[in-house]
């Protein structure tokens, strides 16, 4: 029962961002980027295709899905399809950048955590997740809670993208450290103690999409808040997580 429960709500959860994040894309006042027109490459993707990078993070989110019983066994060349589709699709909103640093060669140097959780929220159907990354690329959201959105994109300043560093890491996780030295002070003087900065921790976390620090659920729910609510609440959750960590944080400053 508990399983079916879980699953019913994975199941309207899914439809609902699906509509959700639908009917913005086609309204012009909430379309922050152009969504462009792609159609996507032939469904015969290999892992082989992907990078190292790219392959060890598909073998870690097939196994995950099957654990949580959201996958079926040919998940993983669903998953390649998503991943290689949309590294295709964003490349047509990327500037070419001449540069020695590995997060501004072609590719992006990491690998794509929130398709992937998009990927096991849609239980696998690959069509209905890159339908719904491609509406929801044009959202201003999208530009914090997938980062290889903005990889080296022409929607930056071209001074940004030379820098190399994301704006979640000076916009949102900067803000999380503003807010954290008026809402937990004495966690603040722990990172400052440590040398440590809590932007990141933060972009830690935003980056791999909380997965390996969050549960499933959690991780479902931190999605579905931003997308309903803005991104602001990528910055909140961050917070809300600091303080469930205080103690812990404390303690081993202490020791």
């Amino acid at each position: 029962l508990k399983f079916f429960n879980g699953f019913l709500l994975l199941a309207v959860l899914a439809e609902l961002i699906e509509k959700f994040v639908s009917h913005l894309s086609e309204s012009r006042t909430d379309c922050y980027f152009s969504m462009g027109s792609y159609k996507a490459m032939d469904a015969d993707v290999k892992k082989e295709n992907l990078s190292s990078v790219q392959q060890l993070g598909v073998e870690m989110t097939v196994r995950y899905g099957k654990y949580l019983n959201l996958l079926k066994e040919d998940a993983e060349n669903g998953l390649c399809f998503v991943l290689m589709n949309c590294e295709e699709f964003l490349k047509q909103q990327q500037r070419t950048v001449m540069s020695s640093l590995c997060c501004l060669q072609e590719h992006y140097a990491g690998y794509d955590w929130f398709a992937s959780s998009i990927f096991l929220i849609m239980s696998g159907d690959r069509e209905k997740t890159l339908t719904f990354l491609q509406q929801f690329s044009c959202l201003l959201v999208s530009a914090f809670l997938w980062l290889p959105r903005l990889h080296l994109s022409m929607h930056l300043p071209v001074t940004t993208v030379e820098y190399g560093i994301h704006p979640v890491y000076f916009c949102s996780a900067h803000h999380v450290e503003m807010l954290l030295k008026a809402e937990l002070p004495l966690v603040c003087s722990a990172f400052h103690m440590s040398g440590f900065t809590p932007s990141q921790i933060c972009l830690q976390w935003i980056t791999q999409c909380f997965w390996n620090y969050m549960d499933w659920s959690e991780i479902c729910h931190y999605i579905a808040i931003c997308i309903f609510l803005g991104p602001d609440y990528q910055i909140y959750m961050c917070i809300s997580l600091f303080r469930h960590l205080q103690q812990d944080i404390l303690k081993h400053t202490e020791a």
